[in-house]
């Protein structure tokens, strides 16, 4: 086994402090170090999980969902977040601060827009 492992990912936006305050209250992660203009932020202790840290771009242009034409900032990446509640999950996202996209392309998946234009899909396993 690579003695290397996935530890962060890193997502830039035009407001590190508020977009980190967004995925605090979606996610129950913590506050693990911050300075100004960075935030990393991860599971509480004693759990596991992928953090996430958020870096302040005064020249962050938001992504479109879905990609359209080439002029414009394609998505490059996007968060999976599994949810038990589907419709629960996706109201309260959306009170946090998420716009949900117009375009939804499953029905087991909600994919929805956070504070900085980012998108991240809220989805569930289909009962077995």
């Amino acid at each position: 086994m690579s003695p290397t492992k996935l530890s962060t990912v890193v997502l830039d936006a035009h407001d590190a402090h508020e977009l980190a305050g967004f995925y605090l209250r979606l996610l129950g992660y913590v506050v693990r170090a911050e300075e100004p203009g960075w935030v990393l932020t991860g599971p509480p202790p004693g759990t596991e999980g992928t953090s996430l840290a958020f870096e302040t771009e005064p020249a962050y242009v938001p992504p479109v969902w879905p990609g359209r034409d080439l002029g414009d900032q394609q998505m490059m990446l996007h968060l999976d977040i599994e949810v038990d509640d589907l419709a629960a999950e996706t109201a309260r996202a959306v009170t946090e601060g998420a716009r949900l996209a117009e375009y939804q392309p499953q029905d087991d998946v909600r994919v929805l827009l956070d504070p900085s234009g980012h998108p991240f899909c809220l989805w569930t396993r289909a009962p077995q």
